[in-house]
């Protein structure tokens, strides 16, 4: 079995017996972004707080 396979299984386990299809997609969902900036800040592909603060105050 593969590592992603394994996590998602994971994820589902250890959701409540009464969840829906739409927890476990969320759950999925938030868990890829999470990974993906994380994958992002490692390779140092990131913004300063600087720079956030002179985009929103546009």
């Amino acid at each position: 079995m593969n590592a992603t396979k394994s996590e998602a299984i994971k994820l589902i386990g250890s959701l409540p017996d009464d969840c829906s299809w739409e927890d476990i997609i969320y759950k999925m969902y938030v868990r890829k972004k999470i990974e993906m900036g994380l994958k992002a800040a490692a390779k140092g592909k990131v913004v300063s707080h600087a720079d956030v603060r002179k985009r929103f105050a546009k």
